[in-house]
């Protein structure tokens, strides 16, 4: 069992942000199906809390938010902030574009909540990438909506490397906020090239172009 005591060496307020982050787009596809506001709140806070939650049950640690109703708070004021900008929103793309930051940053804390409770880095980029990835997979069931997971999309690999740089840069002695802003930008910018330039991973089965003699 880890001790209560042990204290992750990420600020807690870039954890308050990536749930938020998150939150943001649980509460957006509330909105899509057009769902009242408590509903919009229950996708927020699942969105938000789903990845760091299965992250703490696997790794016997405390759960992060129920100590902390900031959390729930967290959840509420994105349901609330969605519920009146939606209208005015290109709804799928915020959407796209809040969960590339949002997989970065989160890929960044899980992975370094692991590392301060003194898991194997290996593991430790596990659980970054589920943390990063797990919400988004909640949030979609409840809408039924297919993952972006299961697309031909680079999604569990920008995750992989933001959470990867953290890890290699804070084992080679780089201060954690700056090894963490470093691991998130270089997995949203692995994203955000995926999202603007359609960039994919080759394909099981994939037909190569025939070579020109």
């Amino acid at each position: 069992m880890v001790s209560p005591e042990t204290l992750p060496t990420l600020p807690p307020a870039l954890d308050y942000f990536g749930v938020a982050v998150f939150a943001l787009t649980g509460a957006l596809a509330a909105a899509r199906d057009r769902h009242d506001i408590i509903t919009f709140w229950f996708f927020a806070v699942v969105t938000g809390i789903g990845g760091g939650t299965l992250r703490d049950l696997l790794m016997d640690a405390p759960v992060f938010w129920i100590g902390d109703p900031t959390y729930l708070g967290i959840g509420l004021a994105a349901a609330l902030a969605v519920w009146f900008a939606a209208p005015h929103l290109e709804r799928a793309k915020t959407l796209i574009w809040l969960d590339a930051v949002g997989l970065g940053g989160y890929a960044v804390i899980g992975a370094g909540k692991a590392m301060a409770l003194g898991v194997n880095p290996f593991v430790s980029i596990a659980m970054g990438v589920l943390t990063a990835c797990f919400g988004g997979v909640i949030r979609d069931v409840l809408a039924v909506q297919p993952s972006a997971l299961l697309k031909r999309e680079i999604t569990i690999s920008a995750a992989l490397l933001a959470a990867a740089s953290y890890v290699a840069l804070d084992v080679a002695g780089l201060p954690p906020l700056i090894a963490g802003i470093i691991g998130a930008v270089l997995g949203f910018g692995l994203r955000a090239g995926a999202i603007h330039y359609g960039w994919a991973l080759p394909a099981f089965g994939a037909k190569r172009e025939p070579r020109e003699t």
